[in-house]
């Protein structure tokens, strides 16, 4: 057995050992990180090279965190008002600009494999920063909203998502696992005390150096 087999098979045999797992989407379902961060600087490049270079870092920082914080702060960095008009604006420009693109990213290799298994005797819930309307459709035509007994967006933070859902099904801390790749994805699970697996990816590497829990790149 080669070593990624063996880590593969480690991190299936984790993922089965709960009740319950939590997911994100951006960065754990589809590679569909970049996609955002392609679409916030095109968003913000009419204003300066500067501001969308601004925009992008903190962007890949807070991969977890929802477009409407997001927004006003770019807003700021451009030096324009933040007003409610101009949030919703932006936020919907950055929604058609994005929905094509995260349909069509790359799935993370052997997670829709895993989420389509008859054989999961599992509950997933789906907790993510895309809006809640938003990821409803990108799951449709993704052909996997079934399998999530529950989809929590935006506004809904993640923490609050994650403790609703425990309450909701009357769960265990313990027996839930949060999966994400994000600092937010991880600071809502250890606020709620639920264990965590990281997905490594190319822009996470200052949470996997500092984060000395599983991690895993891929399922196959």
């Amino acid at each position: 057995m080669d070593s990624g087999t063996e880590l593969t098979n480690k991190t299936i045999d984790l993922l089965r050992s709960y009740t319950a797992i939590m997911w994100d989407f951006d960065g754990v379902i589809k590679d569909s990180v970049d996609i955002k961060t392609k679409a916030y600087e095109s968003l913000f490049m009419p204003h300066g090279s500067d501001v969308a270079k601004l925009v992008k870092e903190h962007h890949e920082a807070n991969g977890g965190m929802s477009r409407f914080d997001k927004i006003p702060l770019y807003l700021d960095f451009a030096g324009l008002n933040p007003s409610e008009s101009a949030v919703r604006d932006y936020c919907e420009r950055f929604s058609k600009s994005v929905m094509e693109g995260v349909v069509d990213s790359p799935w993370v290799t052997g997670v829709r494999e895993y989420l389509l298994n008859p054989n999961t005797q599992q509950l997933f819930v789906l907790i993510t920063a895309t809006p809640q309307a938003e990821i409803e459709i990108i799951l449709s035509r993704l052909g996997i909203s079934s399998c999530f007994k529950k989809v929590l967006g935006a506004p809904i933070r993640k923490e609050i998502a994650i403790s609703d859902t425990i309450e909701l099904y009357g769960l265990n801390p313990s027996e839930v696992l949060m999966i994400g790749d994000s600092s937010s994805d991880l600071e809502a699970a250890q606020r709620n005390l639920v264990p965590f697996l990281l997905r490594k990816t190319l822009i996470n590497e200052d949470i996997v150096a500092r984060y000395d829990g599983p991690k895993f790149e891929d399922f196959l």
